[in-house]
């Protein structure tokens, strides 16, 4: 791309040293117009010091944009995967893959509002991220160009970028000035922490690194007893009061935060092709995936419930790769939504020193017949000699197969 091209370019802007250093390296190197966009999707920061960052680097305050998407981000992205019951590689729950495709979206809305001819991200040439957000730029603009400054500046270490920082005057932290013990990325939903200390995944996760969750063994010693109320798949109460999609996460954190619920320590497989280690915090969100499944043991069939059990690991890779706004995602997400039609009700769980066990479900729509499943005389009629031309019947091909091994002595 020439840089000559770009005349005003849309910055995903957190703040922080990284993206500070970039809204100034495309000042320099690009010479063009910035733009700032600050997503507050609950990651617990003072936004409005970015507002005064971006200021203090020379930013107009008509460029400058700060939006709240906390209930946004719950109710459209992370609520619908929560239908899915997404895990990737069977425990990661995608925190910071679902928050990705939210930013991208309202990036490309500023840039079409301002008129806007090149988006950037902050994102490193080794991760998940510059593939999420770029994947999903181009599918809202197929046209757009995309500024991604890890792939294109010479900066060989963080040495060089504190130094660009203290040339063009940049604050940095001094908890910045050496090496940072990890990286974090915050939401709503989860915390991640990965990089330098967690490098090794041969060496247990030190205790600072953990911002989210309490010491599980320090936890309260007295299990806490909650209910969750769910309205075709979606959590809508906590203990019978009716809460905004946000709010509700939000209190499913704070509950898990007192009882240490949430901690994964993960080595995964990126898209890029390398493993990684990193250790998620998803306190509320633990707690909502059992409380989920919980709702849906009863009131799905058990067709429905294997189906979505399969499609579940190409769902969560799809969140994970960055395919949000593929039609196969899509194409999903309406046979999940479907399928949540009466998963509708109220889960009672257990919570206690890291874990979040549902002990009580019930619904008005529940396929749980006790008369059915009951080992005394039900009322239901059953006649149990039915069982034998049903076992029969599935057992005719195995039959045929051992006669042949008879017939062959294998």
């Amino acid at each position: 791309m020439s840089k000559g091209d770009v005349k005003k370019v849309v910055l995903a802007y957190s703040g922080g040293l990284d993206t500070s250093i970039i809204l100034k390296w495309l000042q320099t190197t690009y010479g063009c117009e910035v733009v700032t966009f600050t997503a507050d999707l609950g990651q617990g920061e003072e936004l409005e010091l970015a507002r005064k960052k971006a200021l203090m680097l020379g930013i107009k305050p008509q460029n400058i944009f700060i939006e709240d998407l906390r209930e946004e981000f719950v109710r459209d992205y992370v609520f619908p995967m929560f239908r899915a019951n997404a895990l990737y590689e069977g425990q990661y729950l995608l925190g910071t893959a679902i928050a990705r495709p939210l930013i991208a979206k309202k990036q490309i809305e500023i840039a079409e509002k301002v008129g806007a001819d090149a988006v950037a991200h902050g994102a490193t040439g080794k991760g998940n991220d510059q593939v999420r957000f770029e994947l999903a730029y181009y599918a809202l603009k197929p046209d757009v160009k995309v500024i991604a400054p890890w792939r294109e500046w010479q900066f060989k270490s963080r040495e060089a970028l504190l130094a660009f920082a203290e040339k063009n005057q940049i604050p940095v932290a001094k908890d910045k000035r050496g090496e940072a013990p990890f990286s974090t990325d915050a939401n709503l939903l989860h915390t991640s922490s990965e990089g330098k200390v967690l490098e090794n995944p041969g060496e247990e996760v030190p205790d600072y690194v953990y911002s989210r969750t309490d010491d599980p063994a320090a936890a309260p010693d007295k299990p806490e007893h909650v209910t969750i109320d769910f309205e075709r798949g979606d959590p809508v109460a906590i203990g019978g009061k009716k809460m905004s999609p946000a709010a509700l996460l939000a209190a499913l954190n704070a509950l898990g935060r007192r009882h240490g619920i949430g901690r994964v320590d993960l080595v995964e497989n990126r898209f890029v092709g390398m493993k990684s280690r990193g250790m998620y915090e998803t306190p509320g969100g633990t707690i909502l995936l059992a409380s989920h499944r919980g709702i849906e043991s009863i009131t799905l069939d058990r067709g429905a419930a294997h189906l979505k059990d399969e499609l579940m690991p190409k769902y969560a890779e799809l969140i994970y790769y960055g395919f949000w706004f593929s039609p196969e995602r899509e194409m999903m997400q309406a046979a999940i939504d479907k399928s949540q039609e009466f998963v509708t009700g109220r889960v009672r769980l257990k919570l206690y020193k890291g874990n979040a066990v549902v002990v009580g479900r019930e619904s008005k729509y529940s396929l749980y017949d006790q008369d059915l499943v009951t080992f005394e005389d039900g009322k239901v009629a059953y006649d149990q000699r039915d069982a034998e031309g049903f076992i029969r019947l599935n057992a005719l091909r195995l039959r045929t197969l051992g006669q042949r091994k008879r017939k062959l002595k294998l």
